[in-house]
């Protein structure tokens, strides 16, 4: 069920939340699979729903900064200024939790995850969850467990089915997941690149960020980390563009049921559909899922990508083909 986001329907969507349904949500990254954070019998809708492991925690949406301290025990000044910089944005904090406080939404570690997206229909909806008493929304990826993520309510129905009551947004903007950043062990720990750089975020809290195996303390797990991800149905395989036209020459007219996703286009036949990645970062973020999605839907075997640019604005973009290609 697909409706146009306008006030009745995000009335709708928050009072289905209020009553432990699971709601489709739009927000500038991807969309989201939606459960009252502190339901947790709604939450196991969510884990059911996607076939994702229970211990693996989702990120919980709040409207505003005033819904922290619901969730979260404490704020370290440098995670104060990475709010008061970035949200609303796409950016996942790791804090320590209130006991006793969405624990299905925190796979049951004392951490919990929050962002606030800055995409006007998850506002419009969250805020109207706060007035029915609903103060934050669990929301993963809409899609089965380890797949590509949605990008259009389309394909949050395609995954999902037509009886979940989705919210449509358009097109989400930035493409890729949040940047999650762990707050929970003295200093900025960045556990998923994402649009918001590791150089923005050290220039907002004033320290340096570190990566996971940077601090002895073990990471909290945190979503979108595992080394398989995002992955479509065809085979993803990352090469450089001089690769990809080395063997797509070297394969000749035996190229078949091939997708290729590069800057240029190949010297190429029948077999292969190429579709044009983007030299700016962010726009190829932007393209990514919704790049997989169509191509698994011509019913390639195998997806040729053109590695992007070992540069720090591309981190997510990498990152989320490492895990797509592992």
């Amino acid at each position: 069920m697909i409706h146009s986001a306008n006030a009745a329907t995000v009335a709708q969507a928050a009072q289905a939340l209020r009553d432990g349904q699971l709601v489709g949500l739009p927000t500038e990254t991807v969309y989201g699979l939606a459960a009252n954070a502190t339901d947790d019998a709604a939450v196991a809708q969510i884990f059911m729903a996607k076939g994702r492991p229970a211990d693996h925690p989702l990120i919980v949406h709040v409207a505003s900064a005033a819904q922290v301290p619901l969730f979260a025990a404490q704020v370290p000044d440098f995670a104060q200024g990475l709010i008061d910089a970035f949200w609303p944005g796409p950016l996942t904090l790791i804090l320590p939790r209130q006991p006793g406080v969405a624990t299905a939404s925190a796979g049951g570690q004392d951490s919990i995850g929050l962002r606030c997206p800055s995409h006007p229909v998850a506002q419009q909806l969250l805020q109207a969850c706060a007035a029915l008493g609903v103060h934050g929304v669990s929301a993963p990826s809409a899609n089965r467990f380890g797949r590509v993520s949605p990008t259009t309510a389309a394909h949050v129905q395609s995954e999902l089915g037509a009886d979940l009551l989705i919210l449509d947004g358009g097109e989400c903007a930035v493409g890729i997941e949040s940047t999650i950043i762990d707050c929970t062990r003295g200093e900025p720990v960045l556990l998923r690149p994402g649009h918001i750089t590791r150089v923005q975020i050290e220039a907002a809290c004033g320290r340096a960020v570190l990566d996971k195996d940077e601090v002895s303390q073990p990471a909290p797990r945190a979503s979108g980390t595992l080394e398989s991800h995002y992955a479509p149905r065809a085979k993803v395989r990352l090469m450089s563009a001089q690769d990809i036209d080395a063997k797509l020459h070297a394969l000749g007219p035996h190229a078949n049921n091939l997708g290729v996703w590069a800057a240029k286009r190949p010297d190429v036949g029948a077999g292969v559909i190429w579709l044009e990645q983007s030299t700016v970062s962010e726009q190829a973020a932007h393209d990514l899922f919704s790049v997989l999605r169509a191509l698994d839907a011509r019913g390639v075997q195998q997806i040729w990508v053109q590695l992007p640019p070992d540069a720090p604005e591309w981190e997510g973009v990498r990152d989320r083909l490492h895990r797509a290609a592992a």
